[in-house]
């Protein structure tokens, strides 16, 4: 399996703009073939311990079965749209990939 976590600074990181980016992720990257696990959600701002990294607004979780299906998923046109769709309002993206 592949997991790809994504963590998200935002411009705009009012809670609406948050909300907004959670349900773009919804709509567009829930679903995806092969996908095994899917969350997002936005950060736990009383979660302040010294190992807690506080530097984003929301996280993407996705746990694919196969790499292939990780690669699948950067290409399809639901993905694309949402990039297109959200990029402007994001100050930093960053992104882990690893296996599991």
């Amino acid at each position: 399996m592949l997991s790809h976590i994504v963590f998200f600074n935002l411009k705009d990181n009012t809670a609406d703009a948050r909300q907004a980016l959670v349900d773009a992720c919804r709509e567009h990257l829930d679903g995806h073939e092969g996908t095994v696990f899917f969350a997002v959600g936005t950060r736990t701002p009383d979660l302040q311990r010294e190992v807690n990294d506080q530097t984003f607004d929301v996280a993407l979780h996705v746990i694919f079965a196969t790499r292939e299906n990780q690669d699948a998923y950067q290409t399809d046109p639901r993905h694309l749209k949402f990039i297109a769709e959200n990029r402007d309002n994001w100050a930093q993206v960053r992104v882990f990939d690893s296996d599991c």
